[in-house]
């Protein structure tokens, strides 16, 4: 069971995080706690397994990115591991996964691919593959954002 205390801290980090010299200062400022408590608190909740990672979400568009493209790559099961390491390496790659494919779609490997324009989108791609040896990749381009939000546990409680 969660504390009232580590509820309040997890819906605190839920939403953004300040963009500060000490962004964990701010947010125990907000929850009227030391910052030292915050990140013992926080050190917990990883230790436990129920914070698993913290994510930054880029606002490509915002940043100079207008293409980005989800690269979905067709690999031999016993390389995902080398693959997909050597892919998530690349820095225009913000997302690198692995699901399980289908008959209808057999791509198990899927890396999201920002650049300036679609070119060189492609061009990242093209180097990809050739460097992890690859050849069965397909390309889905965004052409709009419909949602971009992360999940809302214990909303009420700050």
């Amino acid at each position: 069971m969660l504390t009232h205390l580590e509820k309040r801290i997890i819906s605190a980090i839920q939403g953004d995080i300040p963009v500060t010299e000490r962004p964990y200062l701010e947010i125990a400022d907000k929850l009227g706690i030391e910052e030292e408590v915050l990140l013992e608190k926080l050190q917990d909740l990883c230790d436990w397994g129920i914070i698993r990672r913290f994510g930054a979400t880029l606002r490509h568009q915002k940043s100079g990115f207008a293409a980005n493209a989800m690269a979905a790559w067709k690999v031999d099961e016993d390389r995902i591991e080398e693959v997909g390491e050597k892919l998530a390496s690349y820095k225009e790659v913000t997302h690198c996964y692995r699901r399980n494919p289908t008959k209808e779609w057999p791509y198990n490997l899927y890396t999201m691919v920002h650049a300036k324009d679609e070119e060189s989108c492609r061009e990242t791609v093209r180097n990809m593959s050739e460097e992890a040896s690859i050849d069965t990749c397909t390309l889905l381009f965004s052409r709009q954002e419909l949602k971009k939000t992360s999940m809302q546990y214990f909303p009420d409680e700050t």
